[in-house]
């Protein structure tokens, strides 16, 4: 599954990019995880919106995460800063990875890419899961 929306939230306030990303990942992976995708959708990085319809989220979120049940855990596994990922353009982006546990799937890994947004807060722009 591939997209991504966030909260808003935190900016450059922080003393590490990397933390105000995670922040603002965990608030969307929130939305998510109440299967509030619409919601999710509106709190996503401009880059995301541009790439997939609310309705296409909506789908492609139910379809791949309603399958999997309940969150059971979900912990940080990595978070890396960088300015350059494969195919987008060059921003600001922390690419976290989670090792997460859902009721029918023991093992899973979950990357969120929050980026700054033109105006300055931190919003996912891409979701995988694996």
């Amino acid at each position: 599954m591939c997209a991504g929306a966030s909260l808003g939230g935190a900016a450059w306030g922080s003393d590490k990019p990397e933390d105000a990303a995670l922040a603002s990942a965990d608030s969307w992976l929130k939305l998510v995880d109440e299967g509030r995708h619409e919601a999710s959708w509106d709190q996503a990085a401009r880059l995301f919106r541009g790439a997939v319809t609310k309705d296409q989220w909506r789908q492609a979120a139910t379809g791949v995460r309603g399958p999997l049940g309940k969150l059971l855990s979900r912990k940080v596994k990595s978070r890396e800063y960088t300015e350059r990922l494969p195919g987008a353009p060059d921003g600001k982006y922390v690419v976290i990875q989670y090792e997460t546990v859902f009721e029918k799937k023991s093992s899973a890994i979950e990357t969120v890419t929050p980026m700054v947004d033109p105006d300055g807060a931190w919003r996912v722009s891409g979701y995988f899961i694996r």
